[in-house]
């Protein structure tokens, strides 16, 4: 589709607005990254050249940083600019709405009013109203996609988007938010990247979890939010497949991660052959072989750091393990010091400790906070912080 078929340039006024507000936006998560600092020095100037720069074509992504992180699991990240972060939000900004009239109610992933919470509850109350009537008949059905983000083909990708825009974007400036996702989306950051930490990183790490090892016209860099946006929208023929070919109901995607259920365990054992035809033919990924799990409902299974089981939900043990090794790491710090440290590092320790309880309140752990907040935490800490009465949070001390 020819792109110069809307002629109309977009009123630049109207971009730098739009532009300072995905700044303000940008900046509520990034404030004290160093990209972040530079651009602030002197962002109204960097916003009317990002404009300009926009405007006329000329706009192209940074080199961004490549990284390894350990934790929860180990994976490869590239970290964008915070300029580019800017157009991020700015982009999905002007179409985020049509993407939520679109994707089904049961994909989950970076979705205002959906996330973690909303998938795992979804899930337990499909096998409750599955138990509910078909009782130990109902079986779970759990697959994974082998390196997603290193597999999207992104030539595909930006052929159905720009479908999708042309179709349902009503606005004069289309052709800079399709220009501008093309950017995006054709970026190659594993040809233009700085490297930070060691190349024995990347020791251990599978090659189908990095952009390195993909092909030419493969992957989208995880850590972006474009590309777990343009992710969802990747997989929604998927969804579609899945609940309207095959007539699933009870099924539920978060990004790679899906599960289905049904009273018939041969079908569901028929449905994976399906799907990986599908897979393979109309998105060019593939299941991962080491991850396809089938077992009765009554068992339970895990999804999204929970364990569903009939009548409640638990935290996995990984969560609990993240969760212990924080609070050894900051109790370290506090002991070495012997209790006297900033308040900096105090807010670093209340962020981290109050992050988890916030997820494993939703569960029934409260033996396990009171055990962390109780016996793990360091005395020191006590001396600024206190725990809240349900276990459920530490609060600040006025006086500290």
């Amino acid at each position: 589709m020819q792109l110069d078929l809307f002629h109309k340039v977009p009123d630049q006024s109207r971009l730098k607005v739009e532009l300072f507000e995905a700044y303000f936006a940008c900046r509520r998560n990034k404030r004290n990254t160093l990209s972040a600092l530079q651009f602030e020095l002197d962002f109204e100037s960097h916003i009317f050249n990002l404009a300009e720069d926009m405007i006329h074509g000329r706009y192209n992504p940074d080199p961004c940083y490549a990284f390894v992180v350990r934790h929860p699991v180990k994976r490869e990240v590239f970290a964008s600019s915070f300029r580019d972060r800017v157009v991020h939000h700015w982009l999905i900004a002007k179409i985020n709405h049509l993407f939520e009239d679109y994707f089904i109610e049961d994909s989950y992933a970076c979705r205002i009013g959906k996330g973690t919470h909303y998938g795992i509850q979804r899930m337990a109350g499909f096998m409750e109203d599955g138990m509910k009537t078909h009782g130990r008949q109902l079986w779970i059905l759990k697959l994974d996609i082998r390196g997603f983000f290193m597999h999207i083909n992104r030539n595909l990708l930006m052929q159905r988007l720009t479908r999708f825009l042309v179709a349902r974007y009503n606005c004069d400036d289309l052709n800079l938010v399709l220009e501008t996702a093309s950017s995006l989306v054709h970026s190659r950051p594993d040809m233009r990247c700085v490297i930070r930490g060691l190349p024995s990183d990347w020791d251990g790490l599978p090659p189908d979890k990095s952009l390195f090892h993909s092909p030419s016209y493969c992957g989208l860099p995880i850590g972006n939010l474009t590309s777990q946006i343009f992710a969802n929208f990747y997989l929604h023929s998927l969804d579609r497949f899945v609940t309207k070919a095959l007539c699933f109901r009870s099924y539920g995607r978060y990004v790679d991660d899906f599960v289905l259920m049904d009273t018939n365990p041969a079908r569901l054992k028929a449905a994976i052959p399906r799907i990986a035809a599908f897979l393979r033919t109309d998105l060019g990924l593939t299941l991962h072989p080491r991850k396809v799990y089938m077992q009765p409902a009554v068992h339970g299974f895990q999804f999204l750091g929970a364990i569903i089981k009939p009548g409640r939900i638990y935290s996995a043990n990984r969560i609990k393990g993240n969760f212990y090794s924080s609070i050894k790491k900051h109790n370290r710090i506090i002991d070495s010091k012997d209790g006297c440290i900033n308040k900096r590092q105090i807010l670093d320790f209340l962020c981290s400790v109050n992050s988890y309880l916030g997820l494993l309140i939703h569960y029934r752990t409260f033996r396990l906070r009171r055990r962390m907040l109780s016996e793990i935490i360091s005395m020191h800490w006590f001396r600024y912080l206190k725990i809240r009465h349900d276990y459920g949070a530490l609060v600040r001390i006025k006086s500290a």
